[in-house]
């Protein structure tokens, strides 16, 4: 079974929408919904924003609803001028840059210490255009943050759970697929305002994407 984790009642809302729902419930402090999507049997977490919350919502989305492929669809912060507001990306990899254990281990930045590489890839379509994601529990306007994840990390996308659910799936050996519509852009003025203003933009995307985004899955 097909399982979204998205982090936000409202990044979840286009899909709850256009779900025919079977069962709605509390689970481990998370709403998780069952029922069906174009005619297929899927789940939906939504998990809650950071990359514990992603992480767990997504081990309860293999371990509970038994999910052999977790579809993370979510708004996201651009980082370089090749993205547009309210363009939608496909994930290629995902890097957690506030994990650091250069000083311990001499790895690079971001490299968990389970893994060789710093990047965690995802599963391709080819339906969108591919970027690398930055993942972490930070929301600001930092220019150190900034620097990190462009100038070292070459990331064009920031945002706060993809890597997490990168992480659970590849050590479950879970298919996994990210797909981020971007609702802000660095340099661009505030990253707050930008967001606010642009969230609903985003959700209509979204709900029309969203049946190209789950067939596109099916491989």
């Amino acid at each position: 079974m097909k399982c979204f984790v998205i982090a936000m009642e409202n990044e979840a809302a286009p899909v709850i929408s256009s779900m025919k729902v079977e069962s709605d419930e509390k689970k481990c402090g998370k709403r998780v919904i069952c029922g069906t999507l174009f005619g297929e049997k899927v789940g939906l977490v939504i998990c809650g924003v950071g990359k514990v919350n992603a992480g767990c919502g997504t081990q309860y989305a293999i371990d509970v609803l038994g999910a052999d492929k977790i579809i993370n669809i979510g708004v996201a912060g651009g980082l370089n001028d090749s993205l547009k507001i309210a363009g939608i990306y496909g994930i290629s990899a995902a890097v957690q840059y506030d994990f650091d254990l250069t000083q311990l281990n001499g790895t690079a930045m971001g490299t968990l210490d389970e893994f060789k590489e710093n990047y965690i890839p995802f599963e391709a379509t080819g339906l969108y255009p591919l970027k690398k994601l930055g993942t972490g529990d930070r929301f600001n306007d930092n220019p150190e943050d900034y620097k990190l994840l462009t100038e070292v990390l070459k990331a064009d996308i920031r945002d706060m759970e993809g890597g997490a659910i990168a992480q659970a799936c590849c050590h479950a050996g879970v298919k996994c697929y990210s797909f981020k519509i971007i609702s802000d852009l660095a340099g661009s003025g505030s990253t707050t305002e930008q967001y606010l203003n642009n969230l609903n933009l985003c959700f209509e995307v979204l709900k029309k994407e969203l049946k190209n985004v789950s067939e596109a899955c099916n491989g």
